[in-house]
């Protein structure tokens, strides 16, 4: 069985929200703010590295989601480093958050859309009886 279209087209939004955020915002270094966020919480000294780092490792989170391969690991994967990612921000720098505290939200809504789309828009392998 294959997900649905709306499943799909939630599955290419989430991917564009890493690889926005890991090529513009951090490789790219086109919203600065993000490398001081990790500076402030890693340390300033291998900052640039360490946001290059962790980039790359969102655009392998893109290309994860696209390939579709293990996709209930990958979505459980997302809501664990977003929820781990948002917290530290929200108690280690909200002053440098786009929307400070409040960016908590939007973290859990993207949570949300990512458990929603994975388990309940997709549909269940089952085992051949």
């Amino acid at each position: 069985m294959k997900p649905s279209t709306t499943a799909k087209i939630i599955n290419y939004f989430i991917a564009a929200v890493w690889l926005v955020n890991g090529l513009f915002c951090k490789i790219l270094n086109l919203v600065p703010r993000h490398q001081e966020i990790v500076a402030s919480i890693l340390g300033y000294e291998h900052a640039r590295l360490q946001t290059l780092a962790i980039g790359i490792s969102e655009i392998g989170m893109a290309i994860w989601i696209l390939s579709g391969v293990r996709s209930r690991l990958n979505s459980l994967l997302q809501i664990v480093v977003i929820a781990v990612m948002n917290t530290l921000e929200f108690f280690l720098v909200p002053d440098l958050l786009l929307w400070g505290r409040f960016n908590a939200v939007f973290a859990l809504l993207l949570i949300l859309v990512i458990y929603y789309n994975e388990f309940h828009l997709k549909p269940k392998i089952r085992p051949h009886s």
